[in-house]
C-alpha cells in the first residue's frame, strides 16, 4: 500500500493500485526536491482522474518554470495567468482547426473529458527550464504513457520528445512543438484536434 501524503492525496486510487511501487518512488523523489514548479500539492494533478477515464494523451516535456503558471497539467496555466506562447500557438490552431476561441489557460475542462495531459518531467526549479532532467521522472512517466497506450488511448503528441512515445500508441496525431521556435513549421494548418476527434467515439469540446 502507498503511503499517504499531501501530493499523493490527489492521485486517484485506481492509479496507486497499478503503480504502487512506482508511485511510491515517485513521491520519494518528489520529497528530496526543493524550490520547484508547481507547488507540492499540484505535482500529481494529472492523476486525478482514474485511468479508465484516459481518452487522449498529449504530452509535454516539464512544468512552466515561471512563478505561478504550472499546475500539474502540461501546456495548463492558472486562469489568471497570462498565456505562455506555446499555449497560445495551441490555441491559434485550435480556433483555425474547429473554430473554437479560447481565452482561458486553465485545461482542467480538457482532463475532466478523459484528456490526459501530462509532462515527461513533473518538476523544475524556478527559470531553469529542464532543470530536473534525468532525475528519475521519465522512467516514471513513461511507464505511465506507455500503459495508456497499451490501453487503447490516442495520442497527440507534439514535438519530438513526445513523438518519442509515439511507438506505445496505436492511434496517434504528430506535429511539430507549439513553441514559437517551431510552431511554424508545421503545427498551424496541421488540424490536430478534428483529427483527433475523428478518432474518437465521442468527440473532445475542446
Amino acid at each position: 500500500m502507498v503511503a499517504s501524503t499531501p501530493a499523493l492525496s490527489k492521485v486517484h486510487p485506481d492509479w496507486l493500485d497499478l503503480f504502487p511501487q512506482e508511485f511510491q518512488d515517485a513521491n520519494t523523489l518528489l520529497i528530496s526536491l526543493q524550490e520547484y514548479f508547481p507547488k507540492y500539492e499540484d505535482v500529481f494533478n494529472v492523476f486525478i482522474s482514474s485511468p479508465k477515464a484516459v481518452k487522449v494523451v498529449i504530452v509535454g516535456q516539464d512544468p512552466y518554470p515561471t512563478p505561478g503558471d504550472a499546475t500539474g497539467l502540461a501546456f495548463s496555466v492558472n486562469r489568471e495567468t497570462r498565456l505562455p506562447k506555446s499555449l497560445l500557438n495551441i490555441f491559434k490552431e485550435l480556433k483555425d482547426d474547429l473554430g473554437i476561441e479560447r481565452s482561458n489557460g486553465n485545461l482542467e475542462d480538457w482532463q475532466r473529458q478523459g484528456v490526459f495531459l501530462i509532462n515527461r518531467i513533473l518538476t523544475t526549479p524556478a527559470g531553469k527550464p529542464l532543470g530536473h532532467k534525468e532525475l528519475g521522472w521519465e522512467e516514471f512517466t513513461e511507464k505511465i504513457i506507455a500503459y495508456l497506450g497499451n490501453q487503447g488511448a490516442v495520442a497527440l503528441l507534439m514535438g519530438k520528445p513526445a513523438q518519442e512515445m509515439g511507438k506505445y500508441f496505436e492511434r496517434k496525431v504528430e506535429v511539430p512543438h507549439p513553441s514559437p521556435l517551431s510552431a511554424y513549421r508545421g503545427l498551424f494548418g496541421s488540424k490536430p484536434f478534428s483529427t483527433i476527434n475523428s478518432l474518437l467515439d465521442k468527440p473532445i469540446i475542446w
